[in-house]
C-alpha cells in the first residue's frame, strides 16, 4: 500500500494504491485522496486493509462450508480411512521438512501396513509417533495448553530425543542467523501465545497463521519446533471446521522465506497458500 502523486496541468492529486490477491492473481486498485494527503491516512489504510480481508474471509468461509457439507456425507469407516490418508501425507511432509529420510510410500507402509523400511530407526519411530499424535489431535478436541504442547513433544520425541523430549528449553538456540528469545522468557511468551489461541476472535485461518508464526519465533524447544508448530496450526483449523493445511516438502522454500518475513508477511503467505490449495472448494 503506497501513496502516489499525479500531475494534471499545474495541479497535483494524490491516490492511495493498494494490491490484494483475487481469483489467483494480484489485483491493484487506487483510491482518490484529493489535492492533499488526508490527516487520517493511517485510519484509511487500515479500513482498506480490512475491506480486502473481508473478501478473503468470504472465500475461507466458503471452503469451510463446502468441506463440512461434504464431510457429513462420509460414513464413519470412510472418515477413518480419509483421516489416515491425511495423517500419512501430513506426517511425511512435516517430517521431510525437518530432514527425515522416510519417503511418502514408506510413511504409508509404516502407518498403514505397520512395516518398517530399511531406514534409520529414529526416522521410523518419529513417523510412527507423529502419525499417532496427529490422529489423536484430529479425533479429540483439546484446548491448546502448555501441558498439551509438552505432551505432544514428549510422545513424538520420547524415544529419539530423550534429553529434550517434553521440555521447554533452558538454553539459547539459533536458527540460521535468527537468535530465538532468551530461554528465561519462553514461559512468559508461551503463556501469551496460548492466551491468544484460546481467546482470539480472529478468523481461524488467520489465527492459525499468527499462532504458527509466533510459536516458531519463540522456538520453545531445543528441536522439533516445526513439527509441533504445524500441529498447533492444524488443530486450530480442524477444530474450527476448516480443512488442514499441509506444508509440502517440495514447496518448503517459499515456506521458509515466509517465516523470515514479519508476522503480517507470513499471514499473507499463509492465507494465499490456503486459498490456493483448497481453491476448488470456494469456486
Amino acid at each position: 500500500m503506497r501513496i502516489i502523486k499525479r500531475k494534471k496541468g499545474n495541479k497535483e492529486y494524490f491516490y492511495l494504491q493498494y494490491s490484494f490477491r483475487g481469483d489467483g492473481k494480484v489485483i491493484t486498485k487506487e483510491k482518490y485522496l484529493g489535492k492533499e494527503i488526508p490527516k487520517d491516512i493511517e485510519h484509511l489504510k487500515v479500513k482498506l486493509q480490512e475491506e480486502s480481508k473481508q473478501e478473503l474471509y468470504k472465500k475461507l468461509e466458503s471452503i469451510k462450508k463446502n468441506f463440512q457439507e461434504e464431510w457429513k456425507k462420509y460414513p464413519k469407516s470412510i472418515k477413518a480411512k480419509e483421516m489416515e490418508e491425511i495423517a500419512i501425507a501430513f506426517t511425511y511432509n512435516t517430517n521431510a521438512i525437518e530432514g527425515s529420510t522416510i519417503t511418502l510410500e514408506e510413511a504409508r507402509e509404516i502407518i498403514h501396513d505397520k512395516i518398517a523400511p530399511n531406514k534409520p530407526l529414529r526416522d521410523i519411530k518419529e513417523t510412527e509417533k507423529h502419525s499417532k499424535v496427529f490422529l489423536e489431535m484430529l479425533n479429540k478436541k483439546e484446548k491448546i495448553s502448555n501441558n498439551v504442547i509438552l505432551r505432544w513433544h514428549k510422545e513424538i520425541f520420547g524415544e529419539t530425543k530423550r534429553d529434550i523430549a517434553g521440555k521447554y528449553r533452558d538454553y539459547l538456540v539459533r536458527v540460521g542467523s535468527y537468535i530465538a528469545p532468551d530461554w528465561q522468557d519462553v514461559q512468559k511468551l508461551m503463556h501469551q501465545l496460548i492466551k491468544l489461541i484460546n481467546n482470539s476472535r480472529l478468523n481461524p485461518a488467520e489465527l492459525a497463521a499468527r499462532s504458527h508464526y509466533q510459536f516458531e519465533r519463540i522456538h520453545p524447544f531445543g528441536d522439533g519446533n516445526g513439527r509441533i508448530g504445524r500441529l498447533i496450526m492444524n488443530s486450530i483449523l480442524w477444530h474450527n471446521g476448516y480443512l488442514i493445511l499441509i506444508v509440502e516438502y517440495k514447496k518448503r522454500g517459499s515456506y521458509y522465506k515466509a517465516l523470515q518475513k514479519d508476522e503480517e508477511g507470513f499471514v499473507r503467505y499463509f492465507i494465499r497458500r490456503y486459498l490456493s490449495v483448497h481453491r476448488k472448494r470456494y469456486e
